[in-house]
């Protein structure tokens, strides 16, 4: 996989649980207030960190963290994140996904694996508003196909909504609310605009 960075301990990224989050390069969506565009764009990405280093250092950590965060960037996107969570898996870490819910071949592929023990999906507006905040055109039926596959999962998971009060107003928060109908499986997150210099 491409991993642009490894953030080596955290208490909020897995509910409950101690874990380490694995950043990928390569994101399909280019929303105007990423945190990570170093991720998402190519000519701001740092050189990868080999495989090797990430697992040496998760051996090393077996007995301290209970689980793994792959977020991005967009981690579908990897052709081999399969085959890094089945490694993972085999470490004895629970695995959480994050993910942009574009890529349900995939995300569908996971689940029926039993490869991760938590999914997040970010919802990035109500549909019509989806090629306005991700600045780029959107497969919506994917997005939907997604939010079927992970609320049918059996999988712990979270939907969540970045508010960028700029694009999305209440009554956009309220229609995204009544869809997903998950009661506290789904959380509004505040947006803090980012300046590309």
């Amino acid at each position: 996989m491409r991993i642009g960075g490894l953030q080596k301990f955290s208490f909020i990224d897995f509910p409950n649980k101690t874990s380490a989050i694995i950043f990928t390069q390569g994101c399909n969506f280019k929303c105007a207030y990423c945190h990570n565009p170093e991720l998402v764009y190519p000519n701001m990405y740092q050189v990868p960190m080999p495989e090797e280093q990430v697992f040496a250092f998760l051996e090393s950590r077996k007995n301290q963290l209970d689980a793994i965060v792959i977020t991005g960037g967009e981690p579908t996107l990897q052709p081999d994140l399969i085959d890094f969570i089945k490694k993972v898996k085999s470490m004895g870490f629970l695995v959480k996904l994050d993910t942009n819910g574009s890529n349900p071949q995939v995300l569908e592929q996971i689940i029926n694996q039993k490869l991760v023990d938590f999914i997040a999906m970010d919802i990035k507006a109500t549909f019509d508003k989806y090629n306005l905040v991700c600045c780029v055109p959107v497969n919506i039926d994917d997005i939907k196909l997604s939010i079927g596959l992970i609320k049918n999962s059996g999988i712990d998971f979270l939907f969540r909504t970045t508010y960028d009060k700029s694009k999305l107003f209440d009554k956009d928060i309220q229609k995204v609310t009544d869809f997903l109908n998950v009661d506290t499986h789904y959380k509004v997150q505040k947006c803090n605009p980012v300046i590309l210099h």
